[in-house]
């Protein structure tokens, strides 16, 4: 994903831009701060490694967190409406997952969470497995398809 790109689309769609992040920790707010003018959409960040952060930032249930784990579709799903809720931003992308090395009770490494809210359009989830390809790897495939997520919730929200 071409960041100075989706930041050209969101300036001129006037959208502003959120990220939840955990196993990323705030790879995602890096690589868009990066760019110079990034200010003009880039909302804020939430680093929210712990699930105390989690709850205490975003607003997350620690009972969705105790039924489901940190690493969960509904958790990634309250990641994002957290952020959009706790900031003036129009989109939120939230991560969760398993960077490595090894797995997580259940959660196999490589699996991480994704979430995606917007202002009009709702919040989606998704899990991708990007397999025991180790931390480094699966951290930076989770940033490339957090990026495309917000290029998608933009196309969105200019529908």
């Amino acid at each position: 994903m071409n960041v100075p790109d989706l930041l050209d689309r969101a300036r001129r769609a006037g959208v502003m831009i959120a990220t939840a992040e955990s196993c990323t920790g705030g790879l995602v707010a890096a690589r868009i701060t990066d760019i110079p003018g990034s200010s003009d959409v880039f909302e804020r960040g939430f680093v929210t490694y712990s699930n105390m952060s989690k709850i205490e930032l975003l607003g997350v249930d620690a009972g969705t967190i105790a039924r489901h784990g940190a690493v969960s579709r509904q958790v990634a799903k309250a990641m994002a409406e957290g952020a959009i809720k706790n900031s003036e931003a129009h989109v939120a992308v939230s991560i969760t997952g398993v960077a490595g090395p090894g797995g997580a009770g259940r959660k196999a490494e490589g699996t991480v969470c994704f979430g995606l809210a917007t202002v009009h359009a709702g919040t989606s989830t998704e899990t991708r497995r990007f397999g025991a390809i180790g931390r480094e790897s699966v951290r930076a495939a989770s940033v490339q398809h957090a990026l495309a997520l917000i290029d998608s919730g933009i196309a969105e929200l200019l529908k």
